[in-house]
């Protein structure tokens, strides 16, 4: 016989099991009295004997237990033979043990935990089904208003521990609602401002005055108010008894509605009515407060993880320099036939990839660097559906809409289209069976500010894009996680949790905004938000050809460049690229240096190629102070990220163009030779605009 998984058969075989060492050890004993091995196996046979009969007591007080409960959901179950609606037996942890005929006609819940009753119902319907089941007394029952007109009553059946759940409609002859308050009620002015509920000694409504009926919905003469309210933590019954007694603080408790739409959060206050055994609750709604509450904590979370990627992306990014680039000087000296040639590649390959993932860090934390122009999304989308369509699979369609006087937007195109790659892929994803991803872009205009989830959205003109799939859903407890870095609600080894995080970095650093809308088993649609531009795109200018090589130089292209970097490997690589494209090279390993080397007015140098973050003297600082002398130098900043000391000068840098780390020697040698040809180039102007030889760094 099995109960609960508890096998009594199994002592037949595991007794004489456990006794054959203690028999063979005294056997052994008797035979060699000092022998240590047998006092060892008869001590190990009388514990393992002592555990056995402890966890057979143990399993035998769970299995009458069980069968004690057993036979009082056996007698229970005849209860519902006579229910004519929805009915369910509910034991005290929590889990359906029967149901009535309507009830699994309408849904088979049995075995079920009761919270899946009230998924529809309630946000958090764990929390609500825990609430419920405690606060059915041996001769209180209690009711959970579900917001459809229809509650769920629980009471306690006699002489068990079980609890009798039943869906109820509303009556012919509904119970009175409570009276909004007047003077004669202690409440005052029926247009008092402040929402207030009058309560018994258990914690009933007997009067609200009308704000109150305004948070709350319709209320019934009688309501726990925890059926109003989730609770704060606590039994509410204990806070009540708190008040009653004078123990209680004040302070009052922020609490999420039960009743009314929208759910709202509301400061709750209870307080003694003097001279009566009656409780007065002041409410507030603090609904708003909350939502910014929220934000705060959000952007806080995100200047943090900020921080932290713009530390490691400095330090990584110059790693990551010195590897590349000396990777890079190595296959200069090799063809693809050289055995060495293959390994060299691989390790190239793997530092880009290293920086892809940096680029990811900065993504979300906003600190990467963008450059963005005037982009219309037409164009922009017509030309990356031949890419989403062979990401998305056979199964799945893309369907693009626009409207015909679609406005520009201003992004950085190459990571704008990184953003609708996400969103798509997140879309395929949720569709394993196969279905449509609908992209969607309008103009829009707001008239008024537009509060969203956890951000605001000024008036004005936006351009709105709109991502929609048909797949499983997000689950509620997720929604707002979903844009944190490394959350994933896939299976393990299936997703990073940094794709909607790149995402969100993305779109908030161009100045956007993006939200997110689900609803598990209808699909999820991502809303985006950019400012709508009235100029009209211009084309993208032409990237120039890689540099070419030293001996194809003519004599007069010889310019002389001052390198600043306190990083030895990067400056090593650096150096070596520039003197073997016709550079000479002037090394510096601080701004200190730099100036140092500068004050000899007879020295020409042709540009600035200096690092931004450096120990004593930043990049811009030495510039500022050199080009008071050499005037109309141009420069180039290189960082590992758009750091703000980039942007935090009193004096304009003109000339000045930016280079994101890491960068191979292809990008270095084609940037400088570009800038001192004023070109634009595989740099952008520090700005953030595009990369042209009259830049200004401000």
């Amino acid at each position: 016989m099995k109960q609960n998984g508890i096998l009594p058969s199994r002592g037949l075989v595991v007794v004489p099991v456990l006794m054959l060492p203690t028999l063979l050890g005294a056997v052994w004993l008797a035979l060699a009295p000092e022998t240590v091995s047998a006092r060892v196996l008869v001590v190990a046979g009388t514990v393992a004997m002592a555990w056995y009969l402890l966890a057979g007591i143990f399993a035998g007080q769970r299995l009458f237990s069980e069968l004690a409960l057993l036979r009082q959901v056996r007698a229970a179950r005849r209860m519902l033979g006579d229910e004519p609606g929805c009915a369910w037996i509910v034991d005290a942890q929590g889990a359906i043990r029967a149901q009535s005929a309507e009830a699994e006609r309408v849904q088979d819940m049995a075995g079920r935990d009761a919270a899946a009753l009230l998924t529809r119902h309630r946000a958090r319907p764990a929390a609500a089904a825990a609430g419920l089941l405690a606060r059915v007394g041996d001769d209180r029952p209690a009711r959970l208003p579900l917001g459809d007109g229809t509650c769920l009553t629980a009471r306690r059946i006699p002489g068990t521990v079980l609890q009798l759940w039943r869906h109820e409609a509303p009556q012919h002859d509904p119970v009175p609602p409570v009276q909004a308050a007047g003077p004669g009620m202690g409440f005052g002015d029926l247009n008092l401002p402040i929402a207030l509920l009058e309560l018994d000694a258990s914690g009933q409504v007997l009067t609200a005055n009308l704000a109150a009926q305004a948070l709350l919905g319709p209320v019934a003469r009688g309501t726990f108010l925890g059926d109003l309210v989730d609770g704060p933590g606590r039994p509410l019954s204990d806070w009540i008894a708190e008040v009653r007694e004078g123990r209680d603080t004040g302070r009052g408790e922020v609490l999420q509605t039960r009743t009314g739409e929208p759910e709202r959060a509301l400061q709750v206050t209870l307080g003694a009515s003097p001279g009566t055994d009656r409780i007065v609750a002041v409410l507030t709604d603090v609904s708003a407060l909350k939502t910014l509450e929220a934000q705060f904590v959000q952007s806080q979370k995100m200047q943090a993880i900020g921080q932290l990627a713009g530390g490691i992306a400095h330090d990584f990014n110059n790693l990551l320099t010195a590897i590349t680039g000396h990777c890079d000087l190595l296959m200069l000296r090799r063809d693809n036939t050289d055995p060495d040639y293959a390994d060299l590649h691989q390790i190239s390959q793997n530092a880009n990839r290293a920086a892809a993932l940096v680029r990811q860090l900065l993504a979300f934390s906003r600190k990467q660097t963008l450059t963005p122009q005037l982009i219309d999304l037409r164009h922009t989308l017509s030309d990356l559906s031949h890419l989403l369509n062979r990401l998305v699979g056979e199964r799945v369609v893309v369907t693009v809409t626009h409207d015909p006087s679609l406005r520009p937007i201003r992004a950085d195109a190459r990571q704008f289209e990184q953003v609708l790659m996400n969103l798509v892929v997140n879309a395929r994803d949720a569709m394993p069976g196969g279905g449509e991803v609908a992209i969607r872009t309008e103009n829009v205009r707001l008239r008024s500010r537009l509060t969203l989830k956890q951000a605001s959205i000024p008036k004005g003109e936006y351009v709105r894009i709109t991502v929609s799939d048909q797949g499983c859903g997000i689950p509620p407890e997720a929604l707002d996680k979903i844009f944190d870095p490394f959350f994933t609600t896939k299976k393990q080894g299936e997703g990073t949790g940094l794709g909607l995080s790149t995402a969100y970095g993305i779109v908030k650093q161009t100045g956007g905004y993006i939200f997110c809308d689900s609803l598990p088993g209808e699909g999820t649609t991502f809303t985006l938000y950019f400012p709508a531009q009235r100029a009209r795109p211009t084309a993208a200018k032409p990237v120039p050809r890689a540099p070419a090589a030293l001996d194809d130089l003519p004599d007069e292209r010889r310019r002389t460049v001052l390198l600043v970097e306190d990083e030895a490997p990067v400056r090593a690589f650096a150096a070596r690229a520039l003197k073997l494209h016709g550079f000479d090279v002037i090394e510096a390993d601080s701004g200190e240096r730099a100036l140092e080397i500068l004050s000899d007015a007879a020295l020409a140098v042709d540009i600035f190629v200096t690092d931004v973050v450096m120990p004593g003297m930043d990049g811009p600082a030495w510039v500022r102070t050199a080009l008071r002398d050499r005037e109309g130098t141009p420069v180039i900043f290189m960082s590992g990220y758009m750091d703000a000391t980039l942007s935090d000068g009193n004096a304009a840098i003109p000339n000045t163009l930016f280079l994101p780390k890491p960068f191979s020697l292809t990008d270095l040698v084609a940037s400088v030779e570009s800038h001192l040809a004023g070109r634009p180039g595989p740099a952008q102007s520090a700005d953030g605009g595009e990369a042209g030889g009259t830049a200004a760094l401000q």
